[in-house]
């Protein structure tokens, strides 16, 4: 195992989709005016988020009820700008470990997915496809699951990401043939013409629409693979701890991790990381997604319930802080925005935070905005003295190792 430089443990933590205002280019996308983490704090009033404060988040952005704290020499702050074509959960992380997602991948938010590919689907798994719309998970199965129960069809929908996800009853559709039904969609949207990002399978139980519940430990996703070694996979094959809390395995497919633990919400999430932190002698990164901001507050236009998850995130790091070690370092960042008061239902081109914590840093301080979020990885990978792969994006902050 080869030395690390200062740190022998990363801890990312990714508060899904807490953005800090538009991008340069946000015109390209429709989203002039979006800011996730200001438009949530308005919403009630100012955000309370000492933690998140003290490390220098008012010094990124004017958001309401956080203070400008410049003295902060233990914390680093800076935005950082997406260089990828896209806003969506799998190009935000992917070019967090190096990769420049040029093309982006397809959404049918508006549409649903084209009949021929739901045609295709119906003969190749021998189910009835019914649905076929944007929704959130709890919904579509308050107004369909009923019929799906009883005839033994498929629930297909999406949402404002690049998803085709399939809901079955698992009393008619048991887990292994939703599993097939998924392979084969997942081999169909390949395709250039349909190809998203991620295959999710979505089986629950219950008696009728009353209780439906969604099976979340027997949730599969089958995502697309990087096209491109990440800096997850160099960490691998240096023989580096990655370990992946959350759906992040499912981001990335697999590729550059070493192990996984699923999550069924932040706070489960947050206890998963900090049992960690506590109990794991490891060398290397703990990656983490903390989806419920995404998918219960920002989709779902919650302000008030969005700017409440931040304040709950707050606590969970003045905790995760209490127990960390000279050479431990924490990074706090965000894959894209969400703004709940925005239009639509969709994610919002923007900037997003970066705020760098270590008990053993002297001169933290604000840094100037980085072009692309692939300075994480390249940081990570500075540290474990590793280089990144030629034409991945991202330079070290080497200011962390002054």
């Amino acid at each position: 195992m080869a030395d690390y430089k200062k740190f022998k443990r990363i801890f990312l933590i990714i508060a899904d989709s807490a953005g800090i205002g538009e991008e340069p280019d946000a015109a390209d996308f429709g989203d002039v005016g979006s800011n996730t983490f200001a438009h949530a704090a308005e919403s009630v009033g100012g955000l309370n988020v000492p933690v998140m404060e003290k490390m220098g988040l008012g010094q990124l952005d004017d958001i309401m009820g956080v203070k400008v704290v410049e003295d902060h020499p233990q914390a680093y702050c800076l935005a950082l700008r997406e260089t990828s074509a896209g806003k969506d959960t799998m190009t935000g992380h992917w070019e967090m470990m190096g990769v420049n997602t040029r093309k982006p991948f397809q959404t049918f938010t508006d549409t649903g997915f084209p009949q021929a590919l739901i045609d295709e689907l119906e003969e190749k798994t021998g189910h009835k496809i019914i649905g076929n719309y944007a929704s959130s998970g709890t919904e579509i199965l308050k107004v369909l699951g009923e019929e799906q129960k009883r005839d033994g069809s498929l629930i297909v929908y999406t949402s404002a990401d690049s998803v085709l996800q399939i809901a079955a009853h698992e009393d008619t559709v048991p887990l292994e043939e939703l599993y097939r039904c998924c392979e084969i969609a997942r081999e169909i949207c390949l395709r250039p013409e349909y190809k998203v990002g991620r295959i999710i399978a979505r089986p629950f139980i219950g008696e009728n629409a009353e209780n439906f519940k969604r099976v979340t430990g027997d949730r599969h996703d089958y995502a697309l693979s990087p096209s491109v070694k990440t800096d997850m996979d160099t960490l691998k094959e240096a023989g580096y701890m990655v370990s992946c809390v959350g759906k992040i395995s499912d981001i990335f497919n697999m590729a550059g991790v070493v192990k996984t633990v699923h999550t069924v919400s932040n706070e489960d999430g947050m206890d998963k990381t900090i049992d960690q932190l506590k109990n794991d002698d490891y060398t290397g990164l703990c990656f983490v997604n903390l989806v419920e901001f995404d998918s219960e507050y920002g989709h779902r236009r919650n302000p008030v319930g969005y700017a409440r998850c931040l304040e709950a995130l707050d606590k969970r790091l003045d905790e995760f802080i209490a127990n960390m070690k000279d050479d431990d370092l924490l990074m706090v960042s965000a894959d894209h925005g969400n703004d709940p008061i925005f239009k639509g239902t969709d994610h919002t081109r923007e900037k997003v935070p970066l705020l760098i914590y270590s008990p053993s840093l002297k001169k933290g301080r604000k840094l100037e905005e980085a072009p692309t979020f692939g300075d994480i990885g390249a940081t990570v990978l500075y540290n474990f003295n590793l280089e990144k792969e030629n034409g991945l994006l991202g330079e070290p902050i080497k200011e962390l190792f002054e």
